[in-house]
Order: C-alpha cells, then structure tokens, then sequence
C-alpha cells in the first residue's frame, strides 16, 4: 500500500466559471489558473501522483504548455486514473477537503464525488468530500481564493 498527500490553491478571478470536483458552481468569480483551475481535482491529482511517486501536477500538466491551456481537469484526473492502473495498483480510497468561505459546496457533494469516481473508474463510496471554512482567517477566509487537500491510498494486488 502505498499513501499520497495532495494540496492546490486557486485565487479567484472576476467572472469565468467556478469548477469544483467536476463539477459548475454558483458564484460571481472563478478561479484562476492554466487549465480549468479546478483546485479539488488538482489536490486529488497531486495525491494520487505523490502515492505513485511521480512529481507533481505540474510535471505531467506544465503550465504554459499550450495544449493544458483551459483543460478539463476530470480529463486529466482521468490520465492520472490510468497511469496508476498501468503501474498496477488500485486505489482504496480518496479523502479531500475543500477550503473556501464561499460558496457553500454542500449542495454539490454528491455529484463531486459522482464526478471523481467516474473519472477514476471507482465506486463513489470510495471518494469523500468535505467543506470547511477557516472562520474569516486568511486569504481563504477573506475570500480571496479557494484551497484544497487530498489523501488517497492505493495497493496493488498480490
């Protein structure tokens, strides 16, 4: 078995849309970033490629490389799915928190989870997402971004 940690931060942007876990979120600023700037899925990338021990998001997904310019980040969270079954492992689990005073992201859980776990090939139960806020401390706190935090665990078969 082995574990990956993953973090990502986003600052928002006036106007663009907001994705969060795959999934288009009510609120007056997106995020910005190279491809979609989706922070969840980029935090779960980076775990599941810190478990397999290659790099970052930022070695397979560079940012300036025009062809991660606006991209999905379901399809990339979905290229990092397959390198870890190349290597041989499947995942257990996959535990994130998302850190934003707004918007509330309650609503939108379970078809985050939906989302992720179709892009990695699992069951959703294996996915969980959470919300929390940091109580009006920092730049999260002070609305000026969104940041989020993953774990995964992964094994292969004996």
């Amino acid at each position: 078995m082995k574990i990956g940690f993953g973090y990502d931060v986003h600052k928002f942007k006036k106007g663009g849309k907001l994705l969060l876990g795959g999934v288009e979120i009510k609120h007056p600023q997106g995020l910005e970033g190279w491809s979609d700037a989706d922070v969840l899925l980029h935090a779960i990338i980076d775990a599941l490629l810190g478990a397999l021990g290659e790099g970052d998001i930022g070695r397979h997904f560079p940012p300036g490389d025009p062809e991660w310019q606006g991209a999905d980040s379901l399809k990339m969270l979905a290229f990092v799915s397959e390198l870890v079954s190349s290597r041989g492992y499947f995942i257990n689990n996959i535990d994130s928190t998302v850190v934003a005073e707004a918007p509330r992201i309650a609503p939108y859980l379970e078809t985050m989870k939906s989302r992720i776990a179709g892009a990695l090939k699992i069951a959703p139960e294996l996915v969980n997402v959470k919300g929390k806020t940091e109580e009006g401390l920092g730049f999260t706190g002070t609305r000026q971004g969104i940041k989020a935090y993953a774990v995964c665990l992964i094994h292969k078969e004996l």
